[in-house]
């Protein structure tokens, strides 16, 4: 099993997530705090699908997004 280190911060934003690789190959995952628990759940569990899914090497932002939301 693969162990991932990340942080995540809640804040107000316009999106409902976004992901950060950082310079210690950590990751910050940023959640909307405007949303209610069930959507911030959601938001999180799409960006943990970016991390595992390694997208952050890949280039094709279309064939990631269709991936992290099947």
């Amino acid at each position: 099993m693969m162990s991932i280190d990340y942080q995540v911060i809640f804040m107000d934003m316009s999106a409902n997530e976004a992901v950060t690789r950082n310079e210690d190959g950590s990751y910050t995952i940023f959640i909307n705090a405007r949303l209610n628990y069930e959507k911030q759940m959601m938001a999180y569990v799409h960006a943990m699908k970016h991390i595992t899914g390694e997208d952050f090497s890949k280039d094709c932002v279309q064939a990631i997004e269709y991936n992290a939301h099947s």
